[in-house]
This record gives C-alpha cells, structure tokens and sequence, in this order.
C-alpha cells in the first residue's frame, strides 16, 4: 500500500511545514501617504532580526509619532534622519538641494531619479509598498526615462518599466556578504531554512521507495519514466519538471 508523498504532506498544513509566524516581525512596506501629506521624515530607532529574512530591519519613528518597519540600505546607523516623499523635485532647486534628495537612504519616486542611481525596494505599482530588489546585498539601476516610465535593470540583468510615481530607496540592501559565510553545522542549515517553512534535507525521490514517490523503486536509481509531468496532473503524480517547455541540453 503507497502512502502521500511529501508535497501532499506538506500541503495539509501540519506545524512542521509551517513558517513560525509567530516569531516574524511584521510586513516591511512603505507606510501610506496621508491625504495632503507631500513629504515626510524619519529616523532609525534600532535595528532588529527578522527571522526568516536575510537583511535586518529598521525600526523607524516618523515625525508625527508613529513608528514603522523599514528595510535600510548598507551604512546607515542608528538616529540617522531620512526623507520619504512623492512630490516631484522642482526644478527651480538648486543642484546640491537635488543631491541631497538622492542620499543613500531617502525614499522618492521613480521619475525624480536620476540615471546609474541604485535603489531598492521597488513597488510593482504605486501605493503597493515595495515588491522587488529586497534581498540582502541587492540592488537595480536605473537605465531610462520614457513620459511617466522608468526602465530599471535588475541584478539578474533582467529590465522592466515600472510606472514613474512607484517608490523605491536609493542605496543597497543591507546584509551584502551574508551567504559567504558558511553554516558550519547541519542544525545551523535545518533551523535557517525552517523560518522559511522548508524542509531540509531534500532526499532525491529515486533513492526512495516505489510506494513514497513516483521514481522511486527499481534495482538502479533512475527515473524509469519521463519526468516531464502534465500541469493538469494528481497530487501525488506531480514531481519532477511540471510543465517544462523544453527538456535536454542547448545545443
């Protein structure tokens, strides 16, 4: 008699495929801006783990007495002072007025940044609260302006226009360097990858049983079928390389 394989465990939501919500900081997103509010400030009160997550986080206090969760660039301390706004920078500015609105740190829009700037935490769309280049070390750059669009190069080399009155921080994400370091142990390994709620190690499903996967079994560790699967297909069929477009080496 087979038994489910570990995906279907996994997806029944028992506590060992679960990430430890409860030890999570919270959501790091841009906080709204308030009905009139053009441009505020804030400053770093401390810094704080985040398991789960690879940078620190900031906890900031805004000038009107709120506190929030920012994710900070590399070189920033604690009771630096930052500026957070989507007013369009005037042009009648002096030059180093609009220097000092691309400091390491600062959140602005899109469109009021120049060319070469690297930034970060970038909002798919305005008011979202930041969605892309957040990993540790990370940063994008930008590359052009076209009306109200802005092209943004990723580290992957991958472009993409983003609308110009999406925010993102000028700077990189803290915590460049981080997977350098060894895990030494393999309980470091275990624990590090539990907050993200995976399961480690990962065994190969030919060295199992024919009744715990599907290319398991046999007198040699081999597949003995494609593994190219349908989208389309049962739970406990679905491994391997799910609806792959291609297959095999690039000649």
């Amino acid at each position: 008699m087979g038994k489910r394989i570990l995906a279907q465990r996994k997806g029944q939501g028992h506590l060992w495929a679960r990430s430890p919500s409860h030890r999570h900081i919270g959501k790091v997103k841009y906080r709204p801006f308030k009905e009139d509010e053009m441009r505020t400030k804030f400053t770093i009160i401390d810094f704080v783990h985040s398991p789960g997550r690879g940078t620190p986080v900031a906890k900031i206090l805004y000038e009107d007495g709120t506190k929030d969760l920012y994710l900070p660039p590399e070189g920033v301390y604690v009771g630096q002072e930052f500026v957070k706004t989507r007013k369009d920078i005037d042009k009648k500015k002096t030059i180093k007025a609009k220097q000092a609105m691309i400091n390491v740190g600062n959140i602005v829009p899109l469109k009021d940044i120049p060319l070469g700037t690297l930034i970060f935490n970038i909002e798919s769309y305005p008011g979202d609260g930041g969605k892309f280049a957040r990993a540790s070390g990370v940063a994008a750059i930008v590359k052009e302006h076209k009306n109200n669009k802005v092209l943004v190069q990723f580290r992957s080399k991958k472009r993409r226009w983003f609308n110009g009155n999406c925010l993102c921080t000028i700077g990189v994400v803290a915590g460049g360097g981080r997977t350098d370091k060894p895990f030494l142990k393999a309980g470091a390994k275990y624990y590090s990858l539990r907050s993200k709620a995976q399961k480690w190690p990962v065994v190969r499903g030919v060295t199992m049983n024919a009744c715990s996967h599907p290319f398991g079994g046999g007198a040699k560790q081999s597949p003995h079928k494609p593994t190219t699967i349908n989208r389309n297909a049962p739970p406990g069929r679905k491994v391997g390389q799910i609806a792959a477009r291609r297959t095999g080496h690039k000649n």
